[in-house]
């Protein structure tokens, strides 16, 4: 059968790898923007989200919907414009990640030093996870670094972001060693242990 078909996964790199190749295109340039440009185009597209918002709600009160199809129909237009900004916000994500570069922080009470800029596949992962799809990835190919990008994505709502792991270890460390990533970029963290 998958000599006719095709396996599943070589048809869903192909759908995915124009994904890759925008956010590569999007994030060459942003290595010519100051720290505080970055910083402030990233927060261009939170506020751009925020006035989409307010005017769709505007605009579903005007229409007569209720509470709960309010509700939903304001999450289907925020969800519409994340889509539309993803491949912006993980160079964004991503280039962050070069700027942090070689920063020394502590993580569980152990020096460490940031190492890690996002690599195609981890890309991959992001846009897969952002999609609400599982991501399945073996030790060491880096799951922690490509839920940042999903995660940075949607914290720009404002509802919050929930990161669940498997024990209180993780959920810590990840959460400080992550942590340094999203504070660069104004988002807070907090863990739940």
């Amino acid at each position: 059968v998958t000599g006719v078909f095709g396996k599943k996964s070589v048809k869903d790199l192909k759908i995915l790898s124009p994904y890759v190749d925008e956010i590569n295109a999007a994030f060459q340039p942003l290595a010519s923007l100051s720290d505080q440009e970055l910083l402030n185009r990233f927060q261009s597209l939170r506020e751009k989200l925020e006035d989409t918002t307010k005017n769709s709600q505007k605009m579903f009160e005007s229409e007569g919907l209720k509470e709960g199809d309010l509700e939903d129909a304001t999450e289907k237009v925020e969800q519409e414009f994340l889509d539309s900004i993803m491949v912006e916000v993980f160079a964004i994500v991503k280039d962050a990640c070069r700027r942090i570069y070689g920063t020394e922080f502590t993580v569980m009470r152990q020096k460490m030093k940031w190492e890690m800029i996002p690599f195609d596949v981890q890309l991959i992962g992001g846009v897969v996870l952002h999609r609400g799809k599982i991501a399945e990835m073996k030790t060491g190919e880096g799951k922690t670094l490509v839920s940042t990008m999903p995660i940075v994505l949607n914290a720009i709502t404002g509802r919050g972001v929930h990161v669940i792991t498997v024990n209180d270890y993780l959920a810590e460390r990840d959460s400080q060693w992550m942590g340094l990533l999203y504070e660069y970029l104004g988002l807070s963290v907090g863990c739940i242990l």
